[in-house]
């Protein structure tokens, strides 16, 4: 693929934020020309589709202020810069919904908007739920809604939950348990 394939020749960084970098990136395109990108480096985050014994999925409702609205998602959160996915999936288990996942086993992942972010979000499916409740973070307002697995998907086929993640998050999760 490497006719594909654009190389950076210059960066400029535009803005170096708590979360998140935007950079002004000169590239070379397959055909020689050059063009330029505006790039958000984000550090990568872990979403999670908790899932009961009786089969309902854990997710939080919570306002997003680039949407302008209350979605509802599954739990995530952000990576700390090494941190491995799995590690940080537990932790924000327990600071979203309080529970810590016996077992946690990947789904995949997704980009978010690969044309101008590098986020990667690692995708699991948390069972075997413990009680073990940490601290949320003082910016963080959320509130839990318990779904069957199915209803959670119709809501997805039904275009009520909009969020990627989420989208992505329970439509693996069913198909991995035969649903």
């Amino acid at each position: 693929m490497d006719h594909l394939t654009e190389t950076v020749i210059d960066t400029e960084t535009i803005y170096e934020g708590k979360l998140v970098r935007l950079y002004r990136e000169t590239v070379r395109l397959p055909n020689g020309e050059t063009s330029f990108r505006e790039v958000v480096r984000h550090p990568g985050a872990v979403a999670m589709v908790p899932l009961t014994p009786q089969g309902e999925v854990i997710l939080v409702q919570q306002f997003r202020l680039p949407s302008g609205r209350v979605l509802l998602e599954i739990p995530a959160g952000t990576l700390k810069p090494g941190e491995d996915p799995a590690p940080a999936a537990a932790r924000e288990l327990q600071e979203e919904i309080g529970l810590r996942p016996g077992r946690l086993t990947p789904l995949g992942g997704e980009y978010t908007a690969p044309g101008y972010t590098s986020e990667f979000i690692h995708l699991f499916l948390a069972e075997d739920l413990e009680p073990a409740p940490l601290a949320v973070d003082d910016d963080e307002f959320l509130e839990t809604v318990t779904l069957p697995l199915d209803e959670a998907v119709r809501r997805v086929e039904s275009g009520a939950i909009q969020d990627g993640k989420t989208i992505a998050g329970l439509l693996l999760a069913a198909r991995r348990l035969g649903r």
